[in-house]
C-alpha cells in the first residue's frame, strides 16, 4: 500500500497587494497530482492548513474543489484530510458523510468517535487539531488530568488506540507542534503557540504519524514525519528548504521523499543599492519572489520604486536604521506601499526593529504630535 503524505496547502494566503499564491499553487498541486499517479499511490493524507483562513476566499474553495475532484473523481485516490488550526473545522467538514462516497474522509472538529477508516491492510486515523478545553468536554471524566496540549493529546490517543487491532498497520495524521521540531518564519504562529507542544513520546503505538502544522520537511522520529509545505511561503530557511511530498510504503514502512518543482524560486539578495541594482543574477531569481538587504541605504518609496522595476515580484526590503548605523528595518512591500496612509504602523514597526518593543503611549504620542506638525507645514 503506498501512501502520499502533504499537508499546509494553505489555499487563499495572499501576498503584495491583496495578490494570491494561487498560481503557484495550482502549479504545485498539479505536480502533486502527477506524482500521486505516476507512483501509484493508494491514497492521500493530507495532515491539515488545507486552507490560509478559517473563512476560506472563493477563490480557495474554487481551488480545493478542483483538486480534490481531480484526485478523488478523476484519478480515483482516497483523500484522508484533517482540519488544521487554520481551517474553519465546521466548514471543512461540512456534507463529510455524502463526501465519504467519493473517497474523501475529513475530520474537522474533534468528536468522542475516533475518526478510523481502513484501506487495505491499513488503519488510518485522523486527529484534527484540538484543544484543551475541547477535550476537557468530550472527556469529562478525566477533565482533571488535562493541563497542557500534551495531557489533552495523551487523553485523545489513548482512545484512539482502544480501537487497535492486532496484524493492521496504523496510520496517524494529525497537526500539531513537536518538541525541538525546527521551524521556518512562516511557522510563527506554531512559534508564538509554544505552549501547545507536544513531545513524539504521545504518538506511541502508531506504525507512522503524518504530520502537518510546521513548514519544513523533517524527521522527528523514523516513524514520525512533517511532509512540509508544497511551496515556501517565508524567507530564510525556507529559501533552502527542498520542498517535497513523502510516500509511504505501508509493506515494508520506508519513506520516498519526492521533490516538488516550484514556479518561482524564492531569495534573499544582499548588497549595496547599486548593487542591487546593477547585478546580472540569473532570469529564475530575478522572476521569482525577492527579498532585499540593502546594506547602505535607507528603507524608503524611492528605494522601493527603484527596485519594484527590477525585481518584479518584490516583497520585502531591508534597510538601515536612521539613527542607529547597526539597526535594520525590515518592511514588507503592503507596509511601504501603505506609509503615507499608515504612518503610524511603520512607526510601530521602526520600534519594534530598532527599539526591540512595542511604541508605549508617550512615544506614540510624540509621534502623533510631530505627525502633526509635519503636516502643517506641508500645508503651509
Amino acid at each position: 500500500m503506498k501512501l502520499l503524505h502533504t499537508s499546509d496547502w494553505h489555499l487563499g494566503m495572499t501576498l503584495r497587494g491583496g495578490m494570491t499564491y494561487a498560481e503557484d499553487q495550482r502549479f504545485v498541486l498539479d505536480q502533486l497530482c502527477r506524482i500521486a499517479q505516476e507512483e501509484k499511490a493508494d491514497g492521500i493524507l493530507l495532515a491539515g492548513d488545507v486552507f490560509d483562513k478559517s473563512i476560506a476566499s472563493q477563490e480557495a474553495i474554487l481551488l480545493y474543489d478542483e483538486y480534490m475532484t481531480r484526485l478523488c473523481k478523476q484519478a480515483r485516490i482516497p483523500v484522508y484530510l484533517i482540519a488544521g488550526n487554520h481551517d474553519g473545522a465546521d466548514r471543512i467538514s461540512q456534507c463529510r458523510e455524502l463526501l465519504e462516497s467519493s473517497g474523501l474522509y475529513i475530520a474537522g472538529a474533534l468528536t468522542e468517535e475516533v475518526s478510523v477508516y481502513t484501506l487495505g491492510d491499513v488503519d488510518i486515523f485522523l486527529l484534527p487539531w484540538i484543544s484543551t478545553d475541547k477535550v476537557r468536554t468530550l472527556f469529562p471524566d478525566r477533565a482533571e488530568e488535562i493541563h497542557t496540549m500534551e495531557d489533552a493529546c495523551r487523553v485523545v490517543l489513548d482512545r484512539y488506540r482502544e480501537r487497535f487491532v492486532n496484524g493492521r498497520k496504523k496510520i496517524l495524521v494529525s497537526h500539531a507542534f513537536i518538541v525541538n521540531a525546527e521551524t521556518s518564519v512562516s511557522d510563527r504562529a506554531a512559534e508564538v503557540g509554544k505552549a501547545a507542544m507536544v513531545s513524539a513520546g504521545v504518538f506511541a503505538g502508531f506504525d507512522y504519524v503524518a504530520l502537518g502544522h510546521l513548514h519544513g520537511p523533517q524527521d522527528i522520529t523514523e516513524k514520525i514525519r512533517y511532509s512540509g509545505s508544497p511551496m515556501a511561503y517565508s524567507f530564510g530557511r525556507e529559501e533552502k528548504q527542498e520542498k517535497s511530498v513523502t510516500l509511504l510504503d505501508t509493506d515494508t514502512m520506508e519513506k520516498k521523499v519526492i521533490p516538488l518543482p516550484q514556479l518561482h524560486r524564492r531569495t534573499t539578495l544582499t548588497g549595496t543599492f547599486e548593487e542591487l541594482m546593477e547585478a546580472d543574477f540569473d532570469e529564475e531569481i530575478k522572476s521569482g519572489y525577492v527579498r532585499l538587504e540593502v546594506t547602505d541605504s535607507y528603507v524608503g518609496m524611492d528605494t522601493m520604486a527603484a527596485f519594484r522595476e527590477r525585481y518584479d515580484k518584490l516583497l520585502e526590503v531591508t534597510g538601515k536604521g536612521l539613527e542607529k548605523e547597526d539597526a535594520r528595518i525590515t518592511m514588507t512591500i503592503e507596509e511601504l506601499v501603505e506609509a503615507d496612509t499608515t504612518p503610524e504602523a511603520v512607526f510601530s514597526r521602526y520600534c519594534r526593529d530598532v527599539l526591540k518593543e512595542e511604541p508605549d503611549a508617550h512615544r506614540a504620542g510624540l509621534f502623533e504630535a510631530a505627525l502633526k506638525e509635519y503636516e502643517k507645514e506641508v500645508e503651509g
